[in-house]
């Protein structure tokens, strides 16, 4: 909205008219709008500024230089937030794996032949706990 706006006065802005005049105590003023009757238009040239070699070079320098650092911060967001999605879900698996470990009832592994083996109730709160330790480590 601000944007179609300034593009709406631009071009009043660039066809604005300067007039100067002479008030009766002889001090100069300019304005947009004619103050006397004996106000003259101001024609109101852009300058032109020739910059030599050197300076070209060195305007040219600290460009690569800004874009070079605006390339390096893109970057090193683009890493953080990765990394930070990387958290988050590793932070929902431990949080599943917390949740899925049930109070109260019997939880087990399967052996290589076939059989369960039950995780006696010291071993599910040694687990329970260690996960809740990683929890509160990985996700605070």
């Amino acid at each position: 909205m601000r944007v179609l706006l300034c593009l709406l006065l631009l071009p009043g802005l660039a066809a604005a008219e300067i007039y100067r005049w002479t008030d009766a105590n002889g001090q100069v003023h300019f304005g947009q709008r004619p103050a006397v009757a004996g106000a003259e238009k101001v024609e109101v040239k852009p300058q032109v500024v020739e910059r030599d070699q050197l300076t070209r070079e060195r305007q040219e320098r600290t460009s690569r230089f800004y874009d070079a650092r605006r390339a390096e911060q893109a970057q090193a967001s683009a890493v953080a937030a990765e990394q930070q999605t990387k958290r988050a879900q590793e932070c929902r698996e431990l949080r599943k794996r917390l949740a899925s470990i049930p109070e109260g009832r019997s939880y087990y592994r399967d052996e290589a032949d076939g059989q369960r083996s039950y995780y006696s109730d010291k071993q599910m709160d040694t687990a329970r706990q260690q996960l809740q330790g990683r929890v509160s480590e990985r996700c605070s």
